[in-house]
């Protein structure tokens, strides 16, 4: 079975991409217990001063839809909606296998 990915893009305010930065490296730590997520990355663009990308790689989609729901991923989410501008789903992928992923049986 495929994994199921994500590759998003964030826009903060002026002058707070530092801020939403840490905010969801919070989330990619919380997300160090949970086997489902296997791939959790924040990134940043020196071409877009107010831009965040995450790329999330999970064991399927059920996973990333439960994450959603825990209280500590809620709690950082409220904490940074005062300050996102926008949210772009820019694809969902099929990981299929690589490094840091184990490969997938067909």
């Amino acid at each position: 079975m495929s994994k199921f990915s994500l590759f998003g893009k964030f826009t903060a305010q002026e002058g707070e991409r530092d801020r939403l930065v840490d905010i969801l490296l919070e989330a990619a730590d919380s997300m160090r217990n949970l086997d489902e997520c296997e791939i959790y990355l924040v990134n940043i663009s020196d071409s877009e001063p107010n831009a965040v990308y995450v790329y999330e790689v999970w064991r399927n989609e059920n996973a990333h839809q439960a994450s959603l729901t825990l209280e500590t991923t809620q709690a950082l989410i409220m904490r940074a909606k005062p300050i996102i501008t926008g949210m772009e789903r820019i694809s969902t992928l099929t990981t299929m296998g690589g490094k840091g992923v184990p490969s997938n049986s067909y």
